[in-house]
């Protein structure tokens, strides 16, 4: 999406991905930039790391405290955090879904999770339901919300009544023979209006379409995808994103159309 974007306006600039082992991380950062890049993105795990990596970090960075957008600039390395604008910005235009006063059950606590959960807490939400594997990580981010965002009700675990939208941030449908990030003996799809899952390859997973079949609305998590790059792709161009190229760029490289 961003080779798409830098060509229709007209910028000699090229993406290029690679792997960095994490103990290698700050290495990559420094040399990246001596080499000149104009800024980096960054993918688990390097997003918590990268925190302490940087010269400044962005208001955003500060508040999700997680890094994956970083620019290169004469004042140094600064960090920025453009993945909880990016779940908000999907969910209201794929599901038409009005934040503020929903109850939502999020599945996942880790750093797509946490990032999720801290967003979607300050956009005022009534009740958050989180469940994730360890126990224990929910917890921690729980309690990180009762600091930030008081006025919330948030919940360890299940639901005892429906709810507006199950969001899965956990990486279970990935593979076809993934077990359901949903425990539906806990909790049954029927008992929400709508599923956001943020894999996006596949296009639908099971949870999805199980979903689907239960009369849920359901959305991947490619608008995600989009929205958090289309705001790297501004940070470090300074331009104003070409969305409709990006988007069509994307789908075309993940769905082959």
């Amino acid at each position: 999406m961003h080779n798409a974007a830098f060509a229709a306006l007209g910028l000699n600039w090229r993406y290029l991905a690679f792997e960095v082992d994490p103990e290698n991380l700050r290495a990559a950062i420094e040399g990246a930039r001596a080499m000149g890049f104009a800024g980096i993105n960054l993918t688990v795990p390097h997003k918590l790391l990268a925190v302490d990596m940087v010269d400044s970090l962005d208001a955003s960075a500060k508040k999700w405290g997680a890094v994956n957008t970083v620019r290169f600039g004469p004042d140094g390395t600064a960090g920025f955090n453009t993945d909880a604008g990016a779940i908000v910005t999907a969910l209201r235009e794929d599901l038409n879904l009005e934040l503020r006063g929903s109850r939502i059950l999020l599945l996942g606590a880790g750093g797509a999770g946490r990032t999720a959960a801290l967003k979607l807490a300050s956009e005022n939400v009534a009740e958050l339901f989180l469940v994730n594997r360890t126990v224990r990580k929910a917890e921690e981010v729980a309690a990180e919300i009762r600091i930030q965002s008081p006025a919330v009700n948030i919940v360890v675990g299940y639901p005892k009544s429906d709810v507006d939208l199950i969001l899965n941030a956990t990486s279970l449908g990935l593979q076809a023979d993934d077990p359901s990030p949903l425990d539906e003996r806990q909790f049954l799809l029927k008992k929400t209006r709508m599923v956001y899952d943020m894999i996006y390859r596949p296009a639908e997973t099971n949870l999805l379409a199980a979903a689907k079949a239960a009369g849920c609305g359901t959305a991947n998590g490619i608008s995600m995808l989009l929205y958090q790059g289309a705001k790297a792709f501004e940070i470090w161009t300074g331009q104003r994103a070409p969305l409709a190229v990006m988007r069509r760029a994307l789908e075309q490289n993940i769905y082959g159309h």
